[in-house]
Parts: structure tokens; C-alpha cells; sequence
């Protein structure tokens, strides 16, 4: 018998995000410090069977409904699609965020495995601009992994760029163009402070409604339908031609309809993205701890869910975690 997960302000949880390992294969700016990282030792990482058990708890104690398996870069993990297989057993919807370097090769056995739909993070259509961002020239790449994963069936198939003032904003109607003719969803993302440089300032943040007008004097917009718990306010193209979302973390956020969990790589639990707080759910799965017992220290961290980020606000407190150390 499952039972709703309900936090202290009545928001029920039903979507976890596994960060399946740390690594990546690329050196973002906006995710990697200049120095790089201490990647953990595999030991410290959870297993294939611990990361199925938390979800299974997940699912059948509390009735989630949707699992994403993030990083770091997932692909680098061995075996992915062996997890994915034992996730998709579940029986949720699942899902994956990807830098899609290596998608073209992985994309087939994936959606074999049970993968249903996947995101690439892409911050630049330009070759120039996304070595810089990524310091890899990969982007051919990335490009032949989204046209693998529309090939194998995995629906939908999401491109999501993080907009950053004077970086890549001029790129708006070239993703959005980009989207059109590829028949993918586009998803801005509003630069949220989770760099791992330290440099997000608020005017460095592309708005909502800035990204919609600029979009909407090329390719006339309509919006669909109230957001619910998805976080993209989502439009479509009036032509019919596919529809375009929009995450505005900052400047409109929807803390009051998350619904959203985080599993680190090491078994850190995390109630929101930007979480003061952690619960070790690894230290309970490696000292003989109980599905009972899980389930307790999941709810208990549930239950001290804030109510919202507070971004821009004076109470604001920047996560000790990059956005690559927590995952998507």
C-alpha cells in the first residue's frame, strides 16, 4: 500500500532525479571550477542495486511516478543501460539528461533497455561558442545523438540551454529554429546560481518573458496550458510547427508546485535543488538498514522541504554544491 509523500506545506512528491556518477566528459564552465574536480572513489558510489532499491522504496512505499537519471554525465557510467533496464521495471515514466556526446552510440540499446524520453543540455548551436563553453569540440557530436535518439524512438526527444547574458542570449531564435526543423522541444533555462565558478549575478539572467518576446516578433506564439507540476511554462508555435518551455527559476519560480526529490551519486538525499541539507540514505543502505528504514529517513527529510528557494531575496543561501555534484 503506498502513501502519498507530503511535505510541511501540503506539496506532494512524486518525481526522483538520480544522479547516477559525478564524472563527466566535459569541462563546462558553468558546471566545473577551473581547477577541476575530486571525482569520489568508486566505493563511495552508489551501486546499480543501491540506486534501484531507493527507487524501488520510492515508488512502491510512496507512489512516485517518475524517475531522471542525471550526473555528472550518466553516459560515463558503465552498464548504463543495465540500470536502465532495472529501473524501467518499476514501471514509471523514465527519463535521462545527457550532454548527448556519446547518445549516438548508446541511444538504440537504451530505448531497448526502457529508456522512454531524454533531454540533451546544449548551450550553443555554435562550434566556436561551445568549445569555450565546454572546452570540447563535440558539438558535431551532440548533434549526431540528438538525430540517434529521434531515431530510436525516444519521445520526446528536449534540447535544454541555460540562457547567460552576454554568452549565448543572441542564440534564442537560432534554438528555437533549431527545435522547428528538427521537430525537438526547446527548453530555456533561466541561469540559476549553481555555477561552480561563482559568477551568476542577477543581470546575468535571461527572463521569461524577455525569451518568449524575443521568439514570439519571429515565430508567433500561443501559451498551452497551465504548468501544473512540470516546471517549463510551455507555448506553441501558432503554424503548428511544435512548441517551445521556458524554466524561469528566478524570476518565476514555482517552489509551490515542485515536486521533485534528488538522489546524489554518493546517496545524499535532497528535498530541493538548492537544499541546505542532506540526508545519507547510503549510510542506511550499507549498515544493514531496513526498506522500513529507508522509507522513515526519506519522509523525515520530506517533511523539512522549505518553501522555496528564495533566489534574489536577502535570506537567500547558495548551496555548498555545484549543479554538477547535485545533478538535474
Amino acid at each position: 500500500m503506498t502513501t502519498a509523500l507530503v511535505d510541511n506545506y501540503d506539496r506532494v512528491v512524486r518525481d526522483l532525479r538520480i544522479s547516477v556518477t559525478d564524472r563527466c566528459n566535459f569541462r563546462c564552465t558553468y558546471c566545473m571550477p577551473a581547477e577541476g574536480m575530486d571525482w569520489l572513489a568508486r566505493s563511495e558510489i552508489l551501486s546499480f542495486e543501491e540506486i534501484e532499491r531507493v527507487a524501488r522504496v520510492c515508488v512502491e512505499r510512496f507512489g512516485f511516478t517518475s524517475i531522471r537519471l542525471t550526473g555528472g554525465e550518466p553516459t560515463v557510467r558503465a552498464d548504463l543501460a543495465v540500470l536502465v533496464e532495472r529501473l524501467a521495471a518499476l514501471g514509471t515514466d523514465l527519463s535521462m539528461t545527457t550532454n548527448g556526446a556519446t547518445l549516438a552510440l548508446l541511444a538504440p540499446d537504451l530505448r531497448r533497455a526502457g529508456l522512454q524520453r531524454i533531454n540533451v543540455s546544449l548551450d550553443s548551436l555554435r562550434r566556436d561558442r561551445f568549445l569555450a563553453l565546454t572546452k570540447r569540440d563535440r558539438l558535431a557530436e551532440v548533434l549526431e545523438g540528438i538525430d540517434a535518439a529521434l531515431a530510436a524512438g525516444l519521445a520526446p526527444v528536449k534540447v535544454n540551454c541555460v540562457l547567460m547574458r552576454g554568452v549565448n542570449d543572441d542564440e534564442i531564435v537560432d534554438f528555437a529554429s533549431f527545435g522547428r526543423d528538427r521537430g525537438v522541444g526547446i527548453r530555456f533555462i533561466e541561469y540559476m546560481p549553481l555555477d561552480a565558478q561563482g559568477a551568476w549575478r542577477p543581470g546575468s539572467v535571461v527572463s521569461a518573458e524577455e525569451i518568449i518576446a524575443t521568439i514570439d516578433s519571429v515565430f508567433e506564439l500561443a501559451p498551452v496550458e497551465r504548468r501544473g507540476h512540470q516546471p517549463a511554462e510551455r507555448f506553441r508555435y501558432r503554424d503548428g510547427r511544435g512548441e517551445v518551455g521556458v524554466i524561469a527559476s528566478v524570476t518565476r519560480p514555482f517552489c509551490g508546485d515542485c515536486d521533485r526529490v534528488r538522489l546524489t551519486a554518493e546517496g545524499a538525499f535532497r528535498n530541493c535543488l538548492f537544499a541546505a541539507r542532506e540526508t545519507d540514505l547510503r549510510a542506511v543502505l550499507r549498515s544493514g538498514g531496513t526498506d522500513d528504514d529507508l522509507e522513515e529517513a526519506i519522509r523525515s527529510d520530506v517533511a523539512g522541504k522549505w518553501a522555496g528557494h528564495a533566489i534574489g531575496q536577502v535570506t537567500f543561501v547558495k548551496p555548498p554544491r555545484s549543479m554538477s555534484q547535485i545533478g538535474g
